[in-house]
């Protein structure tokens, strides 16, 4: 089945991103919101996204236009009942997906492929709580979604071989390099990722190094564009202990576990970036 008509649960940074990347080639995408003042802060965000592309001289304003004609916001479900593909980037909270999914289940028409933007629960029994799982795929993309050119594309052991090969190319379509793994806890990214962010914070935590040199010697020995504790405050610390957790509680491996320092930061409200304060200060920048 070719994607035509893309449906979007959440108008956050990532809801956001992908309707502007999929509106941009050419597709019609209806993003759906709890409220309108969510709803309004979410094609803000695609506007001002749009307006830096066209600041930049990536887009004009014809072009501009014509994505966001492409795009239709709504508070009602109903609206994407004859939608393609279903993806939903709401909050990370099992129980709140799984009561979406079987609300989506019952008005978006059956040959519709769902898919979680899940970094790290369960696609399987996400999957399991519709009564298409063998239409139900992960499709994990990064933040920010317009820049980030890597696409996980998550199978499950019910998802059949044309529901994973509609979805991979559909990442595809959208631009992305699709990377696809199998469902388990963190995929690729986040399973190789996380254990990396955690052993930077032990290295902080046993006094190794301060975290400017810490950072530095990964940026500057290694080639990362970014340290490790620049990243856990871009991604979020309380991002980072909650996969952290998930990964711990399904392997039961110490690198998984979540250092005390990180667990008391996030306790203290220094989430990173977002809060102002992680483990640097910005504040004052």
């Amino acid at each position: 089945m070719e994607i035509k008509k893309v449906g979007i649960c959440g108008c956050g940074l990532m809801g956001s991103g992908i309707a502007e990347i999929a509106s941009k080639v050419g597709m019609d995408v209806v993003i759906r919101e709890v409220n309108d003042d969510f709803l309004s802060k979410g094609l803000g965000r695609i506007d001002k996204s749009l307006s830096r592309a066209v600041k930049k001289g990536k887009l004009d304003e014809a072009g501009k236009k014509a994505v966001l004609d492409k795009i239709k916001g709504t508070i009602r479900t109903e609206d994407l009942a004859d939608c393609d593909i279903v993806i939903e980037a709401v909050i990370e909270n099992l129980d709140e997906k799984v009561k979406l999914y079987k609300q989506l289940d019952t008005i978006v028409k059956k040959e519709a492929i769902f898919a979680s933007n899940t970094s790290s629960l369960s696609i399987t029994e996400m999957g399991a709580s519709t009564n298409r799982a063998d239409q139900f795929c992960g499709l994990h993309f990064f933040n920010p979604v317009p820049v980030m050119k890597l696409v996980e594309v998550v199978k499950t052991v019910a998802t059949s071989d044309a529901a994973f090969e509609t979805a991979k190319a559909f990442g595809e379509k959208l631009g992305k390099v699709v990377v696809s793994c199998n469902d388990s806890p963190g995929f690729v990214v986040n399973r190789l990722l996380v254990p990396y962010l955690l052993d930077a914070i032990r290295a902080l935590e046993a006094g190794v190094a301060t975290k400017e040199d810490i950072d530095a010697g990964m940026k500057l020995g290694c080639g990362h564009p970014m340290g490790p504790l620049e990243l856990t405050d871009f991604v979020g610390l309380d991002t980072t202990y909650y996969i952290a957790e998930i990964l711990f509680d399904e392997f039961k491996d110490h690198h998984y576990a979540a250092p005390p320092l990180l667990k008391a930061m996030v306790k203290a409200g220094y989430h990173g970036r977002k809060t102002g304060r992680g483990f640097y200060d910005y504040t004052k920048k």
